[in-house]
């Protein structure tokens, strides 16, 4: 019985122990995970209610920071803008500013020029950083990507700027001509010489004015609106006669060849202004007694066949530098033999954004001394217009996909189509 007993209380004593020892191990542990680990301090659950949902839909890049300046938050277009790496704000401007405003509780915006993340150069983003308080604890800071506006910006300066200096001149030539025919009233024949000159000014500046219209209906309006099939050889047919005066004067013999009965899906008006001016620059920047040609041929692409028209001349051509360039607003590769021609610098930009509406690219290979060839890709009729029905957004990703310059070899098919065209009268 003694050792009975004995058993009984050594087993008793024992599970009272193990009793004790469980309690004291699960209280420990509750305690253990009510503790703040440092993981959990830049977990989501610490920020306000709703914030994150806040921040998700938010354009701007976002990130929020603790006490300990450590990450708790960050979009994943801050990681795209190189302001968070490791862990850590990485631009030491907005870590200040985050400090000062956890300090004091102002809100703070800074504009910041920072290095493009990934290139050599020395190009920058334009950034607008802006931080306030959130909560007790926690430090937002908002930036935003001002590099595109201010890109778009300068444009529109520039383009003011050239707009006016553009109206200036021939407006300046009018003034001081009507003063010279005033004084020479009396001599006829300086009467007609300075009337004569009223006339060249004042065609410049309509064309001028003509030229900034159609750039500005080229880029507002939806050429698809209004699209119909458009046959290439009347596109050829009003180029040439556009341009048959201009080229007869210079003795340049204008031909056309290529595959017929093409067609092309858009705006009838747009397409013929387009390769009109294509025309138009290669009679004006050729020598006297030369050849314009103008080929246009089905082009077999894995979106749809395309329709190719290049215009070929035998003029100055154009430098490497100046073909980066060639298709902005205003530029001119020789200004004074542009003034001579009456060019003003908009005809390529109104045929570049004219093929980007269209869903197709204008591009250009030439040589100095040697001539240029300037190539409209577009769209065929039925490919364009079945697209169009059904998928409509395609056009406008195709247009931002539009280059200003693609070299072309003399000796690709482009360039062979135009080597025996048919000459028209």
């Amino acid at each position: 019985m003694d050792v009975n007993a004995a058993v009984a209380a050594a087993a008793a004593i024992a599970g009272v122990l193990t009793g004790v020892i469980a309690m004291l191990a699960f209280r420990w542990s509750e305690r253990d995970l009510k503790r703040p680990t440092r993981t959990s301090l830049h977990t989501d659950p610490v920020l306000p209610p709703g914030v994150d949902t806040v921040l998700s839909v938010l354009r701007s890049s976002a990130v929020v920071l603790d006490e300990g300046d450590a990450v708790v938050k960050a979009s994943s277009a801050a990681y795209a803008l190189g302001l968070v790496r490791g862990g850590k704000l990485s631009v030491e401007p907005m870590l200040q500013m985050a400090r000062d405003t956890r300090r004091d509780g102002e809100i703070r915006q800074v504009e910041l020029d920072l290095p493009r993340r990934g290139t050599g150069r020395g190009e920058a983003l334009a950034v607008s950083a802006r931080v306030a308080p959130l909560g007790s604890r926690l430090v937002l800071l908002l930036v935003e990507d001002l590099t595109e506006a201010r890109r778009i910006e300068a444009v529109r300066r520039d383009f003011v700027a050239n707009v006016s200096h553009e109206l200036k001149t021939p407006v300046g030539a009018l003034s001081l001509l009507s003063e010279a025919v005033m004084d020479a009233s009396d001599d006829p024949e300086a009467v007609e010489r300075f009337a004569g000159r009223m006339q060249i000014e004042a065609t410049r500046l309509t064309n001028l004015v003509q030229e900034l219209i159609d750039l500005s209906r080229v880029q507002n309006d939806d050429p698809l609106e209004d699209a119909e099939p458009v046959r290439v050889d009347e596109l050829v047919a009003e180029a040439i006669d556009r341009c048959r005066h201009a080229a007869g004067t210079k003795q340049i013999n204008m031909a056309a060849g290529g595959t017929e009965d093409l067609s092309i899906w858009g705006n009838r008006g747009q397409l013929g202004a387009a390769l009109g001016n294509l025309v138009e620059n290669a009679v004006n920047y050729s020598p006297a007694r030369t050849r314009v040609g103008i080929a246009a041929r089905r082009l077999t692409a894995p979106g749809g066949d395309q329709i190719e028209i290049a215009v070929t001349d035998q003029g100055i051509g154009i430098s490497d530098k100046d073909k980066e360039r060639i298709f902005e607003r205003f530029y001119r590769v020789d200004p004074a033999r542009s003034r001579a021609t009456g060019g003003t610098g908009l005809g390529l930009a109104i045929v570049k954004h004219v093929a980007a509406s269209h869903g197709g690219e204008v591009t250009v290979w030439s040589s100095e001394g040697q001539g240029s060839t300037f190539t409209l890709r577009l769209p065929e009729a039925g490919a364009a217009r079945d697209r169009a029905q059904q998928h409509p957004d395609l056009d406008d990703e195709a247009g931002q996909s539009a280059r200003s310059n693609s070299p072309t070899s003399p000796d690709s098919p482009a360039y062979e189509t135009l080597s025996a065209p048919e000459v028209l009268p």
